[in-house]
């Protein structure tokens, strides 16, 4: 596509896919990966009731049959009642197994909690029982990711924003990564009782982004929709036939006690103008044409392409295989 093809190109419609022939097409790519590639006899879900977790059990299924899938719901203390009851919504709407893992014990064994808060408390000395907390960077506001905050929740439900130091932050981080990485645990504990192969969930935006832990949710023997912006997530969404009340929830990170979206916390837009944004900079398409289509200033657009590429490079290191000092052959088997 030549710069007057792309100036004269709607994105939006650009990002819109035939649903049926992709669903099919994952579906049988699924279906040779976990039996032929992998050697496994099923899949293993985490799910979440969020949209992206939803459409790969609903995958799975098409994939390799209701009797293959298991559901693994896994909510801790913090986590919203909405997911554990939209999860349960789902799989039974697909009917497949499903098995409820209350992360909780571990977490507070971990010192998950407590690690968290007291990384708090280097910027908010009173944090403690009874107050709830997330994290809030910002984009357009033109500071990139060098200014993260910290918003936190009193028991009487007075909210304040205060600025992290690098240290808390990392330390906020750490502790939270308890969650994802125990999750991935019992994913695999169930994968391996079963001989399954456990299905990751990132979209195209999250898995290009970075937006997931090493060794956490960032673990899986395959990821059948990281090609797929977070818009043709919901269009496989709607075809597969999601509850309605999944199609309609925006994208949650489900990590702090404070109720979060993924907009807020990581990518500073809603999905659907990040998806124009992250496939205008793919394709070429010139920052003014973006603006327009996103209902954003030029500006704005050049500094969302900014910080993709600054995220590309922040977060390389999630994506990378341990390291070796000298290649070691595969075996062929």
């Amino acid at each position: 596509m030549n710069s007057l093809d792309r100036a004269g190109s709607d994105i939006r419609g650009l990002l819109k896919i035939d649903p049926a022939k992709e669903s099919e097409r994952i579906a049988r790519t699924m279906e040779e990966m976990v039996l032929r590639d992998l050697r496994r006899k099923g899949a293993v879900v985490g799910l979440s009731g969020g949209i992206d977790s939803s459409v790969v059990a609903s995958l799975s299924v098409l994939a390799l049959g209701k009797d293959r899938v298991l559901a693994v719901f896994m909510p801790e203390a913090e986590s919203s009642a909405d997911n554990l009851r939209l999860g349960k919504l789902v799989a039974k709407s697909l009917s497949i197994e499903s098995v409820t893992e209350d992360l909780t014990p571990l977490l507070e064994a971990a010192g998950c909690y407590r690690r968290r808060d007291e990384a708090i408390r280097q910027v908010v000395p009173a944090y403690g029982p009874g107050w709830r907390s997330k994290l809030v960077p910002g984009v357009l506001a033109g500071t990139g990711h060098n200014l993260l905050s910290v918003v936190v929740e009193s028991p009487e439900g007075t909210q304040t924003r205060t600025r992290l130091t690098p240290e808390a932050y990392r330390g906020v981080v750490a502790a939270t990564s308890f969650k994802q990485r125990t999750r991935k645990m019992f994913e695999y504990y169930h994968a391996d009782r079963l001989g399954y192969a456990v299905a990751g969930t990132p979209n195209r935006l999250e898995y290009d982004q970075g937006f997931f832990v090493k060794n956490g949710d960032g673990a899986a023997d395959l990821k059948p929709i990281a090609h797929l912006y977070q818009t043709q997530v919901y269009q496989l969404g709607a075809h597969l036939g999601l509850p309605q009340e999944v199609l309609s929830r925006p994208p949650t990170s489900d990590t702090y006690s404070l109720e979060q979206s993924q907009e807020e916390f990581y990518f500073s837009l809603p999905y659907d103008r990040m998806d124009l944004c992250l496939y205008g900079l793919n394709h070429g398409f010139p920052p003014w044409q973006v603006a327009g289509e996103a209902g954003l200033t030029q500006e704005q657009v050049e500094l969302v392409y900014r910080d993709i590429a600054s995220k590309r490079r922040a977060t390389r290191y999630l994506h990378q295989r341990p390291l070796l000092v000298e290649d070691v052959p595969e075996i062929e088997k």
